[in-house]
């Protein structure tokens, strides 16, 4: 690196150092860094002492060794991502409305006029109950027989003041899905894929009842079975990237006040989570309320 350069450098890096507690390093602020000629040593420590937030899923670290940074510039990315997941978990329920700022992972709805968020900790559900069984048993099997899944309560615990809620989902980086070892985050098991995105969740309406809530997950009659969230249940949504790991996620359309929830989409063929598996429900929905404005 010639002297003017170094020189350049250093100016950039002085005229920055009243925003460094502001300053969150990238994937790409380091290419950029070391595309300036940074030595390896300046990049580490750079690293180190900065606030951080890095994609380093398989993809993104070929990547980055492509464009020419080394291994030790690599693991300590790695080590600041591990630390920065750590941190927002040990933050537990953080309320800042900042869709930026760590969270730990898992689901938060904007509290509409508040300027927080609040999390949602999933509600378990491990019960079902049928319906139509005795149209079922009178027609040979031409009536359909459903299957509901049940959760406790006549109401969820966290309530939306707002028709058109916003939520975020916050993914843990290091696993990429919404456990991250963190309470009430997305049950996985039974070597489940992980999950990476809120299109892999279903935004579904629940039927309130006296001291429950039900959904259909499941029908069969003698023509066959279906298994999974029904159309007439789920709530089409939209969601956009705030940053690795961070989505917006929004229904397409106002909500009418009742009972609804997110709900992992996909169904499993061998015990492990899903709707609906071998006659039983066994999973962990998001849930909340709307209430009228």
């Amino acid at each position: 690196m010639t002297m003017k350069t170094r020189l350049i450098v250093a100016a950039t890096l002085f005229a920055a150092a009243p925003l460094a507690a502001q300053e969150v390093l990238t994937n790409d602020t380091v290419v950029a860094l070391a595309g300036a000629g940074l030595g390896e040593q300046t990049l580490v420590a750079k690293i180190k002492s900065s606030a951080s937030s890095f994609d380093v899923s398989a993809g993104k670290l070929l990547e980055l060794k492509q464009k020419g940074l080394s291994d030790a510039v690599i693991a300590a990315m790695i080590e600041a991502g591990s630390t920065s997941q750590n941190s927002a978990a040990a933050l537990g329920n953080s309320d800042s409305a900042d869709p930026r700022a760590p969270h730990a992972p898992g689901i938060y709805l904007l509290v509409q006029g508040a300027g927080k968020m609040q999390r949602i900790d999933a509600t378990s559900s491990n019960q079902t109950k049928t319906g139509g069984f005795l149209g079922y048993a009178l027609t040979g099997g031409i009536a359909k027989l459903k299957i509901n899944t049940v959760l406790p309560g006549a109401h969820a615990r966290v309530s939306a003041n707002s028709v058109r809620p916003t939520f975020y989902f916050y993914f843990d980086q290091a696993s990429a899905s919404l456990s991250g070892g963190a309470p009430g985050g997305f049950w996985q098991g039974g070597g489940a894929a992980a999950v990476t995105s809120p299109n892999e969740f279903s935004l579904i309406r629940f039927a309130a009842k006296k001291d429950r809530r039900e959904a259909a997950v499941g029908q069969f009659n003698i023509t066959g079975a279906k298994a999974g969230v029904q159309d007439k249940q789920r709530v089409t949504m939209t969601y956009k990237d705030i940053r690795p790991g961070v989505f917006e996620v929004r229904p397409e359309q106002d909500l009418a006040p009742g009972e609804y929830g997110f709900i992992y989409s996909a169904t499993s063929g061998g015990g492990g989570v899903g709707l609906y598996s071998a006659g039983a429900t066994l999973s962990r929905v998001f849930d909340f309320s709307v209430t009228a404005p």
